[in-house]
């Protein structure tokens, strides 16, 4: 009887992690053809040319009149336009993916933790989205007019769209992850691992390790730098401020109970 109810058991754990990897499949898939549609349209209108001129502009507009961007390779001009749609169609996509992440995870939360689920997805979605506009309007633009500046004129500066690129998607990456920073207060105090004494006593910390962060990901030069590090103190300032605003985790949890 005992081996039987043993087997039985095991029996359900295996159904029950089978069944979750099944879901997880589904859910991967919906994302990934959600991206993939997005990328389509986009292709068709209007255009993985247009994407990537929108995406160069500003670099276009620091260039020395009559010079253009340059491409080394022989199939780049189509591979590097196509890329930066698929990026284009994963951040208009990701409202969806995110969705599909919550489903996933959303059976297994308690029910003050799927209240706070909805708010974290709908605002760290913007809050990367804003990250990467503030990163094109206004960052790109600075550097890139302050690169042309210090340029000697013997240099003929017409820079490889592929290297272009891999420049932007490092900067949308790093602004888009910096402006999540709120949010990553507001979990810490609000699932109560970290009070919000100890999160104001780390401000040194933070400091410090913005202007690290900044260092090793934006180019070697001061301005960049101080464009990434500045944001990521004043955004985790703003986290603490409304963080005072939140309950913690324990303190949810006992009235969730109740």
């Amino acid at each position: 009887m005992q081996n039987s109810s043993h087997n039985e058991k095991n029996g359900e754990k295996e159904e029950s992690f089978f069944s979750h990897l099944i879901e997880l499949r589904s859910r991967l898939i919906h994302a990934v053809v959600a991206v993939l549609g997005v990328f389509a349209i986009l292709c068709i209108y209007p255009g993985t040319g247009a994407i990537y001129d929108f995406i160069a502009q500003p670099m276009i507009q620091t260039l020395p009149d009559g010079n253009k961007m340059i491409a080394t390779g022989v199939i780049t001009p189509f591979l590097v336009p196509l890329k930066v749609t698929l990026l284009f169609s994963f951040v208009l996509a990701l409202p969806y993916v995110l969705y599909q992440a919550w489903a996933f995870i959303a059976p297994g939360l308690y029910q003050h933790e799927k209240r706070l689920a909805i708010p974290l997805v709908v605002s760290s979605t913007l809050l990367f989205i804003v990250g990467m506009a503030f990163c094109y309007f206004i960052v790109f633009h600075t550097v890139f007019h302050f690169i042309s500046m210090v340029s000697p004129q013997s240099i003929n500066f017409a820079p490889d769209i592929e290297a272009y690129l891999s420049f932007v998607m490092t900067m949308f990456i790093a602004f888009g992850i910096t402006f999540e920073v709120p949010i990553v207060v507001l979990v810490l105090v609000s699932t109560g691992m970290m009070t919000l004494e100890k999160l104001k006593a780390a401000r040194g910390y933070v400091i410090v390790g913005a202007f690290v962060i900044a260092a090793i990901v934006t180019p070697p030069d001061v301005l960049s730098q101080l464009l990434l590090a500045i944001p990521l103190c004043l955004l985790y300032e703003l986290g603490l401020l409304v963080a005072r605003f939140i309950k913690p985790g324990n303190a949810v949890t006992e009235e969730t109970d109740r």
